[in-house]
């Protein structure tokens, strides 16, 4: 099973690695394993989380994630993105973006490709950051009946109750930020409205699709008694198909961006050769992201250690700040990496406790029958 879940990114990395050893030698084969190895380590939970959304897509869909998502992850996000950004930044036409991005300048240096996407940072960490803070609002401010860190999560759930609130507080947070780390406050705050519009949108109408298939009777058995369904992060339907599962799709492919933003800017701290980030974050990086996914799909990993999706949304939150506070403070992106991972491991610990206490208890429960 193994081998069918990680077969083709292990092909994908072996061939990723010759093309950068013919393209800049040895040199370039080790950056491009770096920079992989950087993208996994970031992007955990964004496996995780996307692992919680696949699931309830019918198999199509999955597969249409695990293909056509792979494309627009890699060539969209980790190559177009960048020269679209450079284009825009620098008022420049795509053919230019990308001679300037052949060009390999220092990334120190003004009017380099990684200069000018260096100085984009803002209006890409403020979209990436309010979206991902939406998301870990919604999560926290929901009523659950698992729950990790219980004496947070209870009374956040309480206070959630309060209609719309998510967006009252990332819209504070968002003029916080504009207004106390950035230097162009307008610009940093219209990013950040259309970050929180993005989620909304594609959120609202994944609803509301949703919504219509339950009401179709379409969602199964997995549809409560009056017709709502459990949520999880994104709304959810279990294999959810048509148009709901299209803005799940969409949700995901949103989602995918956030994430790679820090990856993809951090990438400059080690090169700014665009095919070499290209290679590693996207053919290597992009596709082990997508067969962690699967696993823990195939595996019901997420149904058997129970935090673990409490684990990622909390690493999103961390993620959410972290990429607002980077607006006018530098952060490593080792510390965001392992954040993510303190998070995960945590949850994924605490999940394993979980279920050793609950088998101790049916066993004396066992014993005293």
């Amino acid at each position: 099973m193994l081998l069918r879940i990680f077969g083709w990114s292990i092909g994908v990395t072996f061939a990723s690695l010759v093309v950068a050893y013919f393209y800049g030698g040895w040199n370039a084969l080790a950056l491009c394993l770096i920079l992989g190895v950087l993208e996994v380590s970031l992007s955990f939970d964004n496996a995780v989380i996307n692992a919680t959304v696949l699931q309830r897509m019918s198999d199509f869909w999955q597969r249409m994630f695990l293909t056509v998502g792979v494309l627009i992850a890699v060539f969209g996000m980790r190559l177009v993105f960048p020269l679209l950004i450079v284009g825009i930044t620098a008022d420049l036409g795509p053919i230019e973006a990308l001679n300037l991005a052949m060009e390999k300048g220092d990334p120190e240096t003004p009017g380099t490709y990684g200069y000018l996407l260096n100085q984009a940072h803002p209006q890409i960490a403020a979209f990436g950051g309010m979206f991902l803070l939406m998301l870990f609002l919604d999560f926290v401010f929901e009523d659950r009946e698992i729950t990790w860190l219980t004496w947070l999560e209870k009374p956040l759930a309480k206070i959630g109750k309060l209609d719309q609130l998510s967006v009252v507080i990332s819209g504070i947070a968002l003029v916080l930020t504009a207004e106390l780390l950035a230097e162009d406050a307008a610009t940093v705050m219209v990013a950040g409205v259309l970050g929180m519009i993005t989620y909304i949108a594609v959120n609202g109408l994944g609803s509301l699709f949703e919504n219509a298939a339950v009401g179709d009777g379409d969602a199964g058995d997995d549809a409560d008694a009056d017709g709502s369904t459990a949520r999880s992060g994104p709304t959810e339907v279990a294999k959810a198909t048509g148009k709901a599962a299209f803005f799940l799709f969409l949700y995901l492919e949103v989602l995918d961006a956030s994430f790679s933003f820090d990856g993809v800017v951090g990438a400059f701290a080690i090169t700014a050769d665009p095919i070499i980030i290209a290679l590693g974050l996207g053919f290597i990086g992009a596709m082990f992201v997508r067969s962690i996914t699967v696993f823990l799909v195939r595996k019901g990993t997420l149904s058997e250690y129970v935090y673990l999706e409490h684990g990622a949304h909390w690493a999103i939150g961390a993620l959410a700040v972290i990429l607002l506070v980077s607006i006018g403070v530098h952060v490593n992106e080792v510390v965001t990496g392992l954040v993510g991972v303190a998070f995960i491991g945590a949850a994924f610990a605490s999940s394993i406790m979980r279920n050793r206490r609950h088998a101790d208890e049916e066993h004396v429960v066992h014993i005293g029958a």
